[in-house]
């Protein structure tokens, strides 16, 4: 694949399409809702009027940032209205305000994860540069309100992280809240971030990357802490960090090449089309953070490209276990790569 047929616009119409199969299909739903007794028999869309799409809560969360973001980008006028109009139905202030009644009332509901896909659909839609999705913004701050709370006594009753590649990947999690926090002038929320990674993180060196890629993992524990750990550090303290952090990493390593999934069928397995493409993301903001002049900087760059081609068919392609989510992290990785190129 040529680096031409990496780049957003080669892929948007299809990852539109994605997204509007996705945040308008109902069915299956994976409801991650704890019974409390025989009446307790909701519907999804009646739990989750806002995200009762798209396999799951969470998935359904960052399909509809993905659905924000094309938006933005701009799109055939068809596809950008389509969107438009699905965002504006789903994400009215009762609808998130329902979502928010939920998510406090069950303060480990999606912990981080779907937390941190939250905050950054709220980051996206705040920001907006399209008045239609913009004029959503006010609906999400009693969401942000909970979440903010959520986080901040997670952290606060926390001794440990966890480290393993999937959803409750702490730092991957952290990562996304503390992005969205600064956009959204958070500024206690963003220090509470900032002030975990460092507890947490801050004394790690010599990460065994050898042990990494378990069958289901879509995140590089490693290099999801290192992109942490870039958007904490001031960059004179980062290059030392991440030379003590990243010390194993070597050219050709497996943590750098892409994976293999025999069974595209299979809803664990396809995590790993996920792991290249959120490695690509990764290792691209990580290289980007420490420059032309580091030789680590240059191993990670060579890989992005490798990675990010890797998992891009399956986000566009017939598998509802694939197609359900994988885009979001694609469309991810495209901007890492083109911001890093700017």
């Amino acid at each position: 694949m040529s680096h031409s047929d990496l780049a957003r616009i080669a892929w948007a119409d299809r990852f539109a399409a994605v997204a509007v199969e996705n945040t308008t299909r109902e069915y299956p739903y994976a409801a991650h809702h704890t019974t409390s007794g025989p009446d307790d028999r909701a519907l999804p869309v009646e739990l989750h009027p806002a995200f009762a799409t798209s396999y799951d809560w969470h998935s359904s969360v960052h399909m509809h940032w993905l659905a924000a973001r094309l938006v933005a980008f701009g799109l055939p006028t068809g596809l950008e209205a389509r969107l438009t109009s699905v965002l504006q139905a789903h994400l009215s202030a009762d609808h998130l305000a329902t979502e928010a009644a939920y998510l406090r009332g069950t303060p480990h509901y999606e912990r981080p994860y779907g937390w941190a896909w939250l905050m950054r659909l709220a980051a996206e839609v705040t920001a907006s540069e399209v008045l239609a999705i913009r004029s959503l913004a006010p609906g999400f701050v009693p969401l942000v309100d909970v979440v903010e709370e959520l986080v901040t006594n997670w952290v606060d009753g926390a001794a440990h992280p966890v480290r393993h590649g999937v959803h409750a990947n702490s730092a991957f999690g952290l990562l996304l809240v503390l992005e969205a926090a600064r956009s959204l002038g958070r500024d206690e929320l963003a220090a509470t971030c900032e002030r975990a990674a460092r507890q947490w993180f801050g004394d790690d060196a010599g990460w065994p990357f050898a042990w990494e890629r378990s069958g289901h993992d879509f995140l590089s524990a490693g290099l999801a802490e290192a992109d942490l750990m870039r958007a904490v550090l001031p960059a004179a303290e980062f290059a030392p960090w991440a030379r003590a952090f990243l010390s194993e990493v070597q050219p050709g390593d497996a943590i750098l090449s892409s994976t293999t999934v025999r069974d595209e069928n299979d809803p664990q397995q396809v995590h790993l089309f996920g792991l290249d493409l959120s490695r690509a993301g990764s290792a691209r903001r990580i290289a980007d953070a420490l420059g032309d002049g580091e030789p680590l900087a240059a191993v990670l760059d060579e890989a992005a490209d490798r990675l990010l081609a890797s998992g891009l068919a399956a986000s566009v392609g017939e598998e509802y276990y694939s197609t359900h989510w994988l885009a979001s992290f694609a469309w991810d990785a495209m901007e890492a790569r083109e911001r890093a190129a700017s």
